[in-house]
């Protein structure tokens, strides 16, 4: 059968760019198709987390998307009294070798990794393209796809991923719903540009107030955004108004010192799709998921959700199990679900309307503080199974004495971290089963290479088997785990014979 390519992509949002430089960075031939003729020109997504730096740093574009992002240095929490109830500083580096939390201007981003697209030969992206209709069979996916002067082609590959939505056309494709996990909470959200001096100080503040909540964020350069919640008895067309407005935030946004770029209002909404494939075709991002904003990791978990699916694509495009693509939807749905929870959780406490309820809240705050921050949570347990953590948990990214950072040497591979005695204990022919993969596939650090000590500490082990897009397998202490830990790597890696 010919093909177009390995993989369509439906959808060129950010979930959707970073899957195909992820693809091209890869080799992997990947066509993408966007119904907008040019990048959206407004801010949506904001935030980026430290993995997600670590994700644009294995494709090369860490200190290129780090250059257009401004460090989330603090946040704070304040309630109707101006009380501070929680201050957290955010500013240093954090376990991936990036600080904790970004903050970036979308259509800024959408231009460099639009133009960082051209550098893949086995890259296309067709803006203007909508996509009609999907179908598929055992050995390909198709689509019916208009361009912008009407006319229809379809197009076959061997894989489809739709990084199309909310209101994605690819999960409705797949008889996918989804499964409500909160209530939908309007906001009124505010873009623009400060004046000389940003109306609020700090990275980011939470006014918890009951009379009406509302969030400041600083973005790079000297734009900000300022979000508010829409109340029942609100009339949405004079909330947008500037005087409005000014009255809203208390005078901080006013013509004098904020220029209004946009206001729009939107909803928190906390969803999860039942299924996340079916067959060759498969979501990602807000396809899959949405979640509210609190912790910020709506496009982060869609960047997750595409780089945890990438390298598992090019194994089986490789040869590997076709199986191991099943593992995604266990991998990322819980991990998904997890955060949703959290963030939905959050905002019913920190959003609320009720002044008894901000109260009760605020004096919970004052005495644990600790509890508002949020819990990274494992993967599923798709790949890693019954292994404990730390599996399902992001390996560290240490840094060399020159400032370097380790997954630079390492690449989108598995590594291997094993004390000399305990990988010598492991036979002859596991040892070389697995070096015999090659170097493209397992790296194996040795103890006298920088980095070593710092991985087998940060799990407290002996033996440490990290997949390709960071997370840990396992972490071992025996022969015996060691080498199941080697034998399950073996296995995905092993081309699968074809008769």
């Amino acid at each position: 059968m010919m093909f177009d390519c390995d993989v369509l992509v439906v959808g060129g949002g950010p979930v959707g760019e970073v899957l195909l430089t992820l693809l091209g960075s890869r080799g992997i031939s990947v066509i993408g198709f966007e119904k907008d003729n040019q990048v959206w020109p407004k801010p949506r997504a904001v935030h980026f987390d430290g993995e997600t730096l670590r994700t644009f740093q294995s494709v090369g574009l860490g200190d290129a998307v780090a250059a257009h992002c401004t460090p989330m240095l603090n946040y704070r929490m304040e309630n109707e009294a101006g009380e501070v109830l929680l201050e957290i500083p955010s500013g240093a580096l954090g376990r991936h070798g990036w600080h904790d939390d970004y903050m970036f201007n979308q259509p800024d981003m959408d231009r460099l990794l639009r133009a960082e697209l051209l550098r893949y030969p086995s890259v296309q992206l067709l803006a203007g393209h909508a996509v009609e209709s999907i179908a598929q069979d055992e050995e390909s996916v198709s689509c019916v796809v208009r361009d912008a002067e009407g006319r229809t082609r379809t197009y076959t590959a061997r894989y489809l991923i739709g990084c199309d939505g909310a209101s994605s056309q690819v999960r409705h494709a797949i008889g996918a719903t989804f499964e409500v996990l909160g209530p939908n909470d309007p906001w009124l959200v505010v873009d623009g540009i400060c004046g000389d001096v940003p109306p609020v100080d700090g990275s980011m503040v939470f006014f918890g107030h009951h009379s009406r909540p509302k969030l400041w964020a600083r973005m790079p350069g000297n734009r900000g955004r300022m979000e508010f919640k829409v109340l029942e008895s609100d009339d949405r067309d004079e909330l947008v108004k500037p005087d409005k407005l000014a009255e809203l935030s208390g005078g901080l946004l006013t013509p004098d010192n904020f220029q209004i770029e946009r206001t729009a209002i939107y909803m928190f909404r906390s969803c999860l799709a039942d299924r996340w494939r079916e067959g060759r075709v498969f979501i990602a991002g807000d396809a899959a998921h949405l979640t509210p904003p609190l912790y910020g990791q709506g496009l982060c978990s869609g960047i997750k959700d595409v780089v945890n699916l990438a390298w598992k694509l090019q194994i089986v495009l490789e040869g590997g199990d076709p199986g191991l693509l099943d593992t995604y939807e266990s991998d990322r749905s819980p991990h998904a679900r997890a955060w949703i929870t959290q963030a939905t959780t959050m905002s019913g406490i920190v959003q609320t309307t009720d002044p008894i309820i901000a109260a009760g809240r605020d004096a919970h705050i004052r005495k644990n503080p600790a509890e508002s921050a949020p819990q990274v949570p494992l993967l599923g347990n798709g790949l890693h199974g019954s292994e404990p953590a730390p599996a399902g948990t992001c390996a560290v990214q240490p840094t060399t004495g020159d400032r370097s950072r380790f997954d630079d040497r390492v690449g989108d591979r598995f590594l291997i971290v094993a004390r000399p005695l305990l990988w010598a204990s492991l036979a002859p022919e596991q040892q070389s089963a697995l070096t015999g993969l090659g170097g493209d596939m397992v790296y194996l650090l040795s103890e006298d290479e920088p980095g070593f000590e710092d991985l087998l500490k940060s799990v407290d082990a002996d033996a440490l088997v990290v997949r390709p897009d960071r997370y840990i397998l396992g972490a071992a202490s025996t022969p015996e785990h060691l080498q199941d830990l080697c034998v399950r790597v073996a296995k995905v890696l092993q081309p699968v014979s074809v008769h």
